[in-house]
């Protein structure tokens, strides 16, 4: 299939692009590069534009078999600051891509939507029948699309997976791509620049949690198994014409100080942390139950922690530390 990949030169979406071009897709990328990466997608064939841009969009979809859609604001601390912001890009905008694909003859839409739309869950793990209660900006635009996505599928026969992931982590094997924010909020990213002395110290949110070491609990999943998962959602929309909500997570939960262990066992640095308050709105748990993701895609992530934090520090030595690659 030709795949149009909006947000291709962003942290997930280059991972999704090498992972359908290795499983013999083709792929356009399709990018304002707002937030994303010309590193990142060398060697692509990319248009440059923005999702609210109709005159570009539409000649980018000619021959196009399915969209894969990862252009939206992340940050949830600025989408409580600046609210707009996020309705215009990750509502606004992204209908405005919705009806293009639609006017483009377009029927396979395969979603990169969040946790966040759960909120903070009256239990953990969370499956797809939790109540659907985001708590922040960020989770609501996420929630909005998937809205949208589903009346779509009703009244013109759209087809889409919404993949709900949780914490994604680590880089691409070969450190040809990772994640690079800036800012960065990320806590492996961030530990990482840390024990690289990128930042003089991490910032550790809460430690009065109840969990077993009172920081929170988080299911990471690499990002490589995310952008696998993607590829396989295609698939079966393609084969089944099947329209879903799925979570994707490996069913384990990580607190934060079992994190900064890894980073430090990994880089043998020690690392500068300063314990502040809680964040408002930072839920004690956040673990997935992705059974749905299993049985119907075939789907079982392969990377462990551990793997995480080593690809992503690989990935930092051979970019931000080199040299090569700056924010």
């Amino acid at each position: 299939m030709k795949v149009l990949v909006t947000g291709g030169a962003g942290y997930i979406g280059s991972h999704a692009i090498r992972t359908l071009r290795r499983n013999g897709h083709d792929v356009l990328v399709y990018d304002d590069f707002s937030t994303g990466h010309e590193f990142a997608v060398r060697g692509f064939e990319v248009v440059r534009g923005n999702i609210g841009d109709r005159q570009a969009l539409l000649p980018a979809m000619r021959g196009v078999d399915a969209v894969m859609h990862f252009a939206a604001f992340i940050n949830v601390g600025e989408s409580v600051e600046r609210p707009r912001r996020y309705f215009e890009n990750n509502v606004v905008r992204a209908l405005n891509l919705l009806d293009t694909t639609l006017d483009a003859g377009v029927r396979r839409f395969i979603f990169s939507s969040t946790a966040a739309v759960y909120g903070d869950p009256a239990k953990v793990p969370i499956s797809e029948e939790s109540a659907l209660q985001p708590a922040n900006p960020y989770g609501t635009t996420k929630l909005l699309l998937e809205q949208a996505l589903e009346a779509y599928r009703a009244a013109y026969g759209l087809q889409f997976v919404a993949l709900r992931y949780f914490n994604a982590a680590g880089a691409d094997a070969n450190a040809e791509t990772g994640e690079l924010h800036d800012p960065e909020t990320h806590l492996i990213p961030s530990a990482l620049q840390a024990a690289a002395g990128l930042r003089p110290q991490l910032s550790l949110f809460g430690e009065d949690y109840p969990t077993p070491d009172g920081t929170c609990v988080r299911d990471y999943i690499h990002v490589e198994d995310l952008a696998q998962a993607h590829v396989l959602a295609l698939e079966h929309l393609a084969a089944h014409g099947q329209s879903l909500a799925l979570n994707l997570g490996t069913g384990e939960g990580y607190s934060n100080h079992q994190v900064l262990t890894e980073v430090e066992r990994v880089t043998g640095k020690p690392l500068p942390v300063t314990i502040c308050p809680r964040r408002l709105g930072d839920p004690p748990q956040l673990i997935a139950k992705s059974d749905k993701a299993r049985q119907l895609l075939g789907w079982k992530p392969q990377h462990s922690l551990h793997d995480m934090v080593a690809s992503a520090w690989q990935w930092m030595k051979a970019s931000q530390l080199s040299g090569k690659v700056r924010q």
